[in-house]
């Protein structure tokens, strides 16, 4: 391919650049090879223009920045407005197939819960489905473990290629707000996009809700084609919001829920593990037995039931699907039991997720409800005394762990978290933490082990520790029962 195919119009170039061949593209100058093109990404720690010259060093024919770079001979400089939209771009070029319909679901929680049933429901369909998210992505043929919910854009774009070539037909997205503001999903052909809900969650990042919000927009106001269907949870503050900025880009609007007018949500009973919905869609009603504990599941599972439907599966078949789905590892997931005790693990990790979690919990708890959780360092500081706040307002007995503390003092965290839960007992290492939940459990009690869910390791300064919250329980249940 050549440079003027790659960047087409979103750069400046001479006659002389545009008719370079390129092998490859990326925004690591370490990963560069001989025939690629260099993308100088400017990020919150460091500008990728100094690399610039690493990277032409390394064999890069020309460089992507929105400044001329001098000094990078002989690599070619190009200049393009928005570098990291010019990236996706690119990407969607260099790598040009993908699956004939992609949904793509954002929200602060439920988005890997929503691709994972969705997932399942277009396999039912008979399809050939994946999902790429935050456990990375799952396929017929496989399953790669993955870090970021949304992956960077050549990395996404090689990933849609190797699916389509796969003949994967159906694919879902989880499309975090860092990936939208940072243009890593444009490029992307969607069919149809979802909306959970909004609740403090990377203000690290985000300097305000309403930027954060702003992000999650663009999925409808910007990336979704105009006639193409939005499906909302209509149960929340802003759902009005959404739904306003998808109709404004011509968006359809399939909204779901109590609220809902499309799969309207008319009744809801508590059976054991599961829950038996009453959902009225299209002038039909509809009794669907799902087999998941908590509110925020049938929302996830409405959600996913609405993008199969306006994707072209037939209603009827999609809520029969519902009785069959399986929930997304490490979400609200049942993991054992011990002396009459149920065990679950979940990976609320903020505030809101914590709050529903176990709120979803409570009725299962005839005796005690326990929690074990901690917060993640280098992150939001303002939502460690929100989840100490709600631990103790909401658990019975609460154990203050560590997370992933990453650069952070790990006692320092605990006691910010404690300073709202005054009443709960610290036990550092995350493990033992767990080991002690376990032991003193009982007949009728419920134990929520909750913020890292599916994940395999623990940040601990600048190293990824093997640790996993499902390995841990399964241990301690060995223990106890020897």
């Amino acid at each position: 391919m050549k440079l003027s195919e790659l960047l087409n119009n979103d750069a400046q170039f001479s006659a002389e650049a545009g008719g370079l061949i390129v092998a490859g593209l990326g925004a690591d100058s370490r990963a560069i090879k001989p025939g690629d093109v260099f993308f100088a990404l400017a990020g919150t720690k460091a500008d990728g223009a100094r690399y610039a010259a690493q990277a032409a060093a390394l064999g890069a024919v020309a460089i992507v920045a929105d400044h001329v770079i001098e000094n990078v001979a002989p690599a070619h400089c190009a200049v393009a407005a928005n570098p990291r939209l010019a990236l996706a771009r690119a990407a969607a070029r260099f790598y040009p197939r993908q699956p004939d319909v992609i949904a793509a679901v954002t929200g602060t929680s439920g988005k890997t819960s929503v691709a994972a049933f969705l997932q399942q429901i277009w396999t039912m369909m008979g399809h050939q489905a994946a999902s790429v998210g935050t456990v990375g992505i799952k396929a017929p043929s496989r399953e790669v473990y993955g870090s970021l919910t949304t992956p960077d854009p050549v990395s996404l774009h090689h990933s849609l290629d190797e699916l389509a070539r796969e003949h994967v037909t159906h694919l879902v997205l989880e499309a975090s707000s860092h990936g939208l503001d940072q243009y890593r999903l444009d490029g992307v052909r969607l069919s149809a996009a979802g909306f959970t809900n909004l609740s403090r969650d990377h203000m690290d990042y985000h300097p305000s809700v309403e930027h954060y919000l702003a992000a999650k927009l663009r999925l409808f106001g910007e990336l979704l084609p105009p006639g193409d269907a939005a499906v909302i949870s209509a149960d929340h503050d802003v759902s009005k919001q959404v739904m306003e900025a998808a109709r404004a880009h011509g968006a359809k609007v399939f909204s779901v829920g109590h609220a809902g007018e499309d799969i309207a949500l008319r009744g809801v009973t508590v059976e054991g593990f599961a829950q038996r919905l009453s959902l009225h869609h299209a002038g039909k009603d509809y009794v669907v037995t799902l087999p998941l504990v908590g509110a925020f599941q049938i929302e996830n599972a409405l959600i996913a039931a609405g993008l199969a439907i306006v994707t072209g599966s037939e209603a009827a078949r999609v809520f029969a699907a519902l009785e069959n789905l399986k929930g997304a590892k490490g979400r609200l997931e049942l993991a054992g039991a011990h002396h009459g005790a149920s065990i679950f693990i979940d990976y609320a990790h903020k505030p809101d997720a914590l709050e529903k979690t176990l709120t979803a919990l409570r009725p299962y708890a005839s005796g005690k409800l326990i929690v074990v959780f901690g917060a993640g360092g280098d992150r939001d500081q303002g939502k460690r005394t929100l989840m100490g706040e709600i631990a103790a307002r909401l658990a019975d007995r609460v154990i203050v762990t560590d997370d992933n503390p990453r650069s952070e003092d790990p006692a320092a965290i605990r006691a910010a978290i404690i300073k709202a839960a005054p009443q709960a007992t610290e036990i550092g290492d995350r493990a033992s933490a767990i080991r002690a939940a376990i032991k003193e459990a009982s007949t009728g009690d419920v134990v929520l082990i909750a913020g890292k869910g599916h994940e395999t390791g623990q940040i601990v300064g600048d190293q990824i520790l093997p640790f996993s919250d499902h390995d841990a329980v399964a241990q301690a249940l060995r223990e106890f029962a020897a």
